[in-house]
């Protein structure tokens, strides 16, 4: 089943997973140490992550890491910047509007 960026983060557990192993790799078990749910649910979403190539892993003796890989994640930028630029330019004028009436008032 091909996945996209999109549909791994929509769930707020595989949002959450990604925060985390944004700071530093980590294993199966020390993720699920962070969620009230089972390992293997973890394990699920990990897989749903992997799969989109967000999350690559690595091996190390018995223990597999996994590690945030951002270069998908411009997809998701890419994609919001349109929303991003619309909102600045709105504060942009919301500033000018309030320049102007705290002007006025002196």
């Amino acid at each position: 089943m091909r996945r996209d960026v999109f549909q791994a983060i929509a769930d707020p557990t595989r949002r959450a997973i990604l925060t985390l192993i944004a700071l530093q790799a980590m294993t199966p078990n020390a993720l699920a140490e962070h969620f009230d749910t089972s390992r293997q649910a973890v394990s699920k979403h990990i897989k749903i992550l992997t799969e989109c190539q967000l999350v690559k892993q690595e091996q190390s003796g018995r223990e597999i890491y996994y590690h945030f890989n951002p270069q998908n994640m411009k997809e998701v930028a890419d994609w919001l910047a349109p929303f991003q630029q619309m909102w600045e330019d709105r504060f942009d004028r919301l500033d000018i509007v309030l320049d102007n009436l705290k002007n006025k008032k002196k």
